[in-house]
């Protein structure tokens, strides 16, 4: 990378525009950037760091600090333009920060431009061409191309001598964080952190299952209870993640499960014996429970032979009845036939008597024959009558068509009045709408251009009342930055004054920070014959500075003043303008006749549509009366023809009707009379013709009924009728034969058993005495079987909890492996394993090796600085008792042989030794870079505490770098290097802003 031209307006002490041409000052391989003390010359480092990454070095980006000059022209626009050469290619980079500038068109006030990057590159066939505006794509192009971040820059190619001193002198903390930054070693640290996770991890897994491995003892525990081996070897309780938790677990699991099993066994044994036990006694109790139900049943078996006895009168009663009732069943048919015809004759002659009360006089006794005939008359009689019923229907239909004419016409009547009336007044009516239409829609246009002056008129009351008001605020505005002005010109003047009699006294400030033995910070010498005297009145730095920050506050207060006077003017330019020349009462009188007016034909607009609705409604109904007056018409000519009709038709219908009717009101009636008749005919021979067939079935049943009781051997049918049993009365006499011969038979059976009558001859049983004994065998067998439970149960969880432990172990087992190994490696990494011997963490194993190669650069430079005395070596040794190792520096003194720290080194070799280390690390740093060739390095001062020699050494190693075409700028204000190094860039500062001159081969431009 070559820095070639650097361009800077309105940038840090610069207030003008200024420009380095570093192709001139590079010509000579070696040139010097010198100035005063607070005249700018580390901010031209800046604004190349600046141009590169859109910042300044770090130590100098500071919150809230703004890069644009203090000395800058209000018109002038803070920028930096660098042209430089980085892999090949010829860019431009222009940056310009945010910065306020006045506002366009000479109003008062500034505003805020935001942040611009522009680049370009150039080509011998196409000159510029623009690539980008985007900060973050200039920032990924130039980082990729420098190869270098802003930190990683700022160190090699802006070297920091100061930094490299305390580098030289600090521990191996200190130097880690400074070449983990320049490295970027992030990844190997971040390496530790993963193996430190993934320990505490695997720890936190391992923790886990052994404490489920302890809850599985401790329900072990609990499952042994109070036995005899849990209080000989109590349960191990070592903490989780302890060695040899898992084998005290299983040792003590195996114990309890061996004794567990020994008290089953016993239990065991102690149930067989008492189920012997109780099967015994259960024996006994069955034999006295048995003898005692036989001898039981022998005496039940006598009670019930003696009840027996007693009742066998009674059972031949029983037998006598239910001989008699079966041959009463012989009869009982002819008896239900003679019932049935009996009850049939009674129905049909009840029948016939209601029959002959509806008949007249003289058909009282006639026969079923004559009365047929009779009814087979009235009904040709009655057919007869069916077109005279057709005729009287259809007369009473047209008296309902008549009516429903006579209604018709009366509503078409009125109808016809009502529409005459309403369309004798449709043309005034259709007028007034019209009118009404009219009258809207002027006001819509009204109420439109009303609209349109009432909002001016508004805005100009509002600014009228706002004119008024700010015309107060500008006096107000004018007075406060008078008494801004002339305090802040005072403030300027005091400050100014102050200022120029300090530097009149500087010598004397100067003087009296000189030592013995001290250089001094201008001419470099340690011998101070003669130092000035501050003279009377003498200004020192805390009263220009209290005078400075004055004027700097007042200043301030003036432009704040100004910008608000701005404000206040244009707001109020703003208001007059749109208010005219009328007073607020006459703006507000304007208003109020609009507001009313508008209103007035707002609400007649609002009209419109329903002043149109009501003229449409209005056409339709008009139509609507004359389509219902016409029809109206056509219906009464209609209705006249059709009245004609219906008289004739009822004329003829009237004689046909006065000659069917007779006697009688009306066709329907004569009918209905007919029909009466013939019914009452019809029911009256049917009850003859049943009450003769009804009289020779009863006559046929008696005789019947007679034969079939003198048949069965009763005297008489009614001796028959008592004997009979109905079947419910039939079916319990048997059940109580029955009942009888199965007792007999069963008292018979049960006094004839072998076994009862021996258990008879016995004495009596005694079963009490034998459930006393069964109970006690069945308690003592309860109490046996309860503890088998237990011991089993105890068994079982204590087999099934083992089991669970060594599942437990086994899912463990491949943890605690996987935890001993990452724990091994992250130990390892950190630096506290036993193995690491020198305790270096991977990190600073990483940085050991970059800066053992950057002592080995740094060594070819070292030795030509030191005549060959000084070698920086590399030393991995461990610092005191307890420190790491990895990130030693020490150097090696050829002339005593040996080796010391870099701490030891005095001012000048401290210097010479870290400008060697900082060029060293810029090569290997530009090695690991990706190889990018750095053309421009600058060093930054430290140049003073040389000797003369070792001053010419130091600058033959710095001239040595034009072998590999580089340029050197050396920052520093020593004045022995302005007549070693011919080419300068000097920087003047002035009250007007700091100012860069180039001298070359004692020519200055």
């Amino acid at each position: 990378m070559r820095l070639h031209q650097l361009r800077i307006t309105a940038f840090g002490p610069f207030g003008a525009a200024q420009e380095i041409d570093f192709d001139a000052l590079s010509a000579a391989g070696l040139f010097l950037l010198h100035g005063p003390t607070g005249a700018g010359k580390t901010s031209v480092l800046d604004a190349v760091c600046y141009a590169l990454y859109n910042a300044v070095p770090g130590a100098r980006q500071s919150p809230g600090a703004s890069l644009r000059s203090d000395h800058a022209a209000p018109g002038s626009v803070t920028e930096v333009c660098l042209e430089l050469t980085v892999g090949g290619r010829r860019l431009e980079i222009t940056r310009r920060p945010a910065q306020d500038r006045p506002k366009k068109g000479g109003r008062a006030g500034t505003t805020t431009d935001k942040a611009q990057s522009w680049l370009r590159e150039y080509g011998p066939d196409h000159g510029w061409q623009a690539l980008s505006r985007s900060h973050q794509e200039i920032g990924e192009e130039i980082e990729q191309l420098v190869g270098m971040s802003r930190e990683q820059f700022c160190q090699v190619v802006l070297l920091p001598q100061g930094d490299f001193a305390r580098f030289l002198r600090a521990d191996a903390e200190a130097r880690g964080k400074l070449l983990g930054r320049l490295f970027d070693t992030r990844r190997f640290a971040a390496v530790e952190d993963r193996l430190a996770e993934l320990r505490r991890s695997a720890e936190q897994l391992v923790r886990a299952g052994d404490e489920r491995l302890l809850a599985l003892a401790q329900r072990m525990a609990q499952a042994a209870g109070d036995s005899a081996d849990a209080r000989d070897k109590p349960l191990p309780a070592p903490r989780p993640g302890a060695p040899g938790l898992a084998a005290a677990v299983r040792e003590w699991a195996a114990v309890a499960r061996c004794g567990a099993r020994e008290r089953l066994d016993i239990a065991e044994s102690a149930v067989a014996a008492a189920e012997s036990r109780r099967a015994a006694a259960r024996r006994a109790l069955e034999d006295e429970r048995e003898l005692a139900a036989l001898q039981q049943r022998y005496a039940d078996a006598h009670r019930r032979h003696d009840a027996l006895e007693a009742g066998r009168p009674d059972h031949e009663r029983l037998r006598a009845r239910q001989d008699r009732a079966g041959k009463a069943d012989r009869v009982a048919p002819a008896l239900a036939l003679r019932d049935d015809s009996e009850r049939e004759h009674h129905a049909a002659t009840a029948t016939r008597e209601r029959s002959r009360n509806g008949l007249p006089q003289d058909l009282a006794d006639a026969g079923a024959e004559q009365l047929a005939a009779l009814e087979r008359k009235l009904r040709q009689d009655l057919g007869g009558l069916e077109a005279a019923r057709r005729a009287e229907r259809r007369s009473e239909e047209i008296g309902r068509e008549r009516a429903d004419l006579e209604r018709h016409a009366r509503a078409d009547e009125d109808l016809l009045r009502d529409a005459a009336d309403w369309l004798a007044g449709w043309a005034a009516t259709r007028q007034r709408g019209q009118e009404r239409i009219e009258a809207a829609q002027d006001a819509v246009t009204r109420a439109e251009h009303l609209a349109g002056r009432l909002e001016p008129a508004r805005h100009r009351l509002d600014a009228a009342r706002k004119r008024d008001a700010l015309d107060e605020k500008v006096a107000t505005a004018e007075d406060r930055l008078r008494t801004a002005r002339e305090r802040a010109a005072g403030a300027r003047e005091t400050w100014l004054d102050l200022k120029e009699r300090r530097l009149l006294g500087i010598a004397a400030e100067l003087a009296a920070g000189l030592r013995d033995g001290e250089p001094c910070a201008v001419c470099g010498a340690a011998e101070h014959p003669a130092p000035a005297r501050a003279g009377a009145g003498h200004v020192d730095r805390t009263a220009e500075e209290a005078a400075y920050a004055e004027h700097t506050r007042s200043e301030g207060s003036r432009a704040d003043a100004e910008r608000a006077l701005a404000v206040v003017r244009e707001e109020c330019a703003a208001a007059r303008a749109e208010a005219g020349g009328s007073s607020v009462a006459e703006l507000r009188a304007l208003a109020d006749e609009l507001t009313r007016e508008h209103g007035a034909a707002h609400a007649l607009a609002a009209d419109t549509h329903a002043a149109r609705e009501a003229l449409v409604r209005a056409e339709r109904e008009h139509t609507g009366r004359v389509d219902a007056q016409q029809q109206a018409e056509r219906r009464s000519a209609a209705r006249t023809s059709q009245r004609e009709a219906l008289d004739r038709e009822q004329a003829a219908l009237e004689a046909e009707l006065t000659r069917a009717r007779g006697g009688a009101g009306s066709v329907a009636e004569h009918a209905g009379l007919l029909e009466r008749r013939v019914r009452l005919l019809g029911e009256a021979a049917d009850a003859v013709r049943a009450v003769e067939a009804t009289a020779r079935r009863l006559k046929e049943a008696d005789d019947r009924l007679a034969d079939a009781a003198f048949k069965a051997g009763f005297d008489t049918p009614r001796a028959a009728a008592e004997a009979l049993l109905d079947d419910a009365a039939q079916r319990d006499l048997q059940h109580r034969i029955d009942a009888w011969r199965y007792e007999q038979a069963a008292v018979a059976d049960r006094l004839a058993e072998p076994r009862t009558a021996a258990a008879a001859e016995r004495p009596d049983a005694a079963p009490q005495q034998a459930q006393v004994v069964f109970d006690a065998a069945e308690r003592g067998l309860l109490d046996a079987t309860s503890a088998l439970d237990a011991a089993r149960e105890r068994s079982t969880a204590l087999t099934s909890l083992s089991r669970q432990a060594a599942d437990e172990n086994r899912r463990i087992g491949p943890l605690r492996e996987r935890y001993e190994r990452v724990a091994r490696l992250a130990s390892l990494t950190a630096g506290t394993s036993t193995d690491n011997e020198r305790r270096m963490r991977l990190e600073s194993y990483v940085l050991a090796a970059r800066l053992e190669q950057v002592a080995a650069a740094a060594t070819e430079r070292l030795q030509r600085m030191s005549s060959g005395r000084y070698t920086l070596v590399h030393s991995d040794a461990r610092v005191g008792g307890r420190g790491r190792s990895g990130l030693g520096l020490h150097v090696v003194d050829a002339w005593t042989g040996s080796e010391r720290d870099t701490a030891t080194l005095s001012g000048g070799e401290t210097f010479f030794a870290s400008l060697a280390l900082a060029l060293g690390l810029a090569d290997v740093v530009t090695d690991e870079a990706g190889g990018v060739r750095l053309d421009t390095l600058f060093i930054d001062e430290g140049f003073g505490s040389l000797d003369e020699q070792t001053l010419d050494e130091v600058l033959d190693v710095l001239d040595s770098l034009r072998e590999r075409d580089r340029a050197v700028g050396i920052v520093s204000h020593v004045a022995d290097l302005r007549r070693r190094v011919t080419t300068q860039l000097e920087v003047v500062k002035d009250r007007h802003g700091s100012v860069v001159l180039h001298h070359t081969a004692g020519v200055s431009g």
